[in-house]
């Protein structure tokens, strides 16, 4: 077992999107088919987090202390402690990718300082020393115990904020789409205006024609899975040998990404990328909140990941066998009228902002011409 794979079964929320892979269809042979590559976790620090692991992973030291390391253990700092044991080797490697990454955050935050400066904006220094974080910038050299357990922390609490972080933006997409339809209905004649409000609420009425949404984890979206993509009898259905059909690394656990490709088939019900009237970027939001809605049902340790144990006791579950009605996108909107008011109004300054500062640019410009004018008299 790998050292990341390690981190999985001990639970480590770090390593869960760093070393998740796509479910692979049931029909091909896993043998035969080749992986895909890590998915990219979104921190900023992504490939330094990577890096580290790779290099931590060939010390046969760190490996062994990390078998006999549980999560609290290594959210409190313990596992950290083992890097000065660490053989030479590893650590003057760590050492250098330490320097590299130093080197990186420093060009980026110039070039930051340089655009922010430049347009005469009040340049946040805590915010871009924040960016460190995960690391000790103080000793730009060496790479210490204080920089893995930082990297530990860091990683971890971020990741936890990462579905936060998404529906967010996807709440700034809706608002921005909603905003840039009204503002084209303004640009438009009566005629116009009318038509092409008549088009959207025709849209949306086919975008909600679809077939019924089976509720996600439940035994009837299972049971359309193991029919439809295993191609398998439906009243053979066995929640344990579902699990190990679909659990593509074969790890033990479904990760979020293995989770999120057992929703494929209720998504397709409702989401055509050849349609007009679908989003895919509401495809997305609406498999992130089938996902998380499943991992709130089952993953009892609140680890990220949901173990044998833990899916076979939700299999006997009155929810699993008689759900309620899953309430799609559509039925729930993803912005509340204030925070579009809120949003507009922003949007509103911003425009001002940027309108007086071009007429100071102009002005500027105005006044240098005259200046000029006067001295070539």
């Amino acid at each position: 077992m790998s050292w990341s794979q390690i981190f999985h079964t001990s639970c480590l929320v770090l390593l869960v999107q760093l070393l998740c892979l796509e479910a692979v269809p049931i029909s091909l042979d896993k043998t035969k088919v080749n992986q895909p590559e890590d998915k990219d976790t979104g921190l900023h620090y992504d490939r330094y987090l990577r890096e580290v692991i790779d290099f931590l992973e060939k010390d046969q030291h760190f490996r062994e202390k990390l078998h006999n390391t549980d999560m609290e253990d290594i959210k409190m700092g313990k596992l950290a402690k083992e890097l000065d044991f660490v053989s030479h080797h590893v650590r003057t490697q760590l050492d250098e990718l330490k320097r590299q990454e130093v080197s990186r955050l420093r060009t980026l935050i110039k070039a930051k300082q340089d655009i922010e400066g430049g347009n005469d904006m009040v340049v946040d220094h805590q915010a871009l020393l924040k960016q460190f974080e995960y690391l000790n910038h103080m000793n730009p050299h060496t790479f210490e115990v204080e920089d893995l357990d930082r990297l530990i922390k860091s990683a971890t609490n971020d990741l936890e904020n990462y579905d936060k972080d998404r529906h967010e933006e996807f709440k700034k997409y809706e608002m921005t789409k909603d905003h840039e339809r009204r503002e084209h209905l303004k640009t438009l004649d009566d005629e116009g205006r009318k038509k092409e409000e008549e088009h959207y609420e025709e849209m949306k009425k086919k975008h909600a024609d679809h077939p019924k949404v089976n509720h996600p984890g439940s035994q009837n979206q299972f049971k359309e899975v193991w029919e439809e993509a295993d191609g398998l009898d439906p009243e053979d259905f066995d929640p344990k040998t579902f699990f190990k059909l679909h659990d593509s690394n074969g790890d033990g656990f479904f990760d979020e990404q293995e989770l999120e490709a057992l929703f494929t088939k209720e998504l397709e019900k409702i989401y055509d990328p050849t349609n007009e009237e679908d989003d895919m970027v509401e495809m997305e939001e609406e498999r992130l909140r089938m996902r998380e809605h499943v991992m709130n049902e089952v993953d009892t340790n609140k680890d990220r990941l949901v173990s044998l144990e833990e899916f076979l006791i939700a299999t006997k579950k009155n929810e699993f066998l008689e759900p309620d009605s899953w309430e799609t996108l559509e039925q729930n909107q993803a912005y509340t009228d204030e925070e579009m008011r809120e949003f507009e109004e922003h949007l509103a300054q911003q425009e001002e902002d940027l309108n007086q500062k071009a007429s100071d640019l102009q002005k500027q410009r105005d006044e240098l011409e005259r200046q000029q004018e006067q001295h070539n008299q």
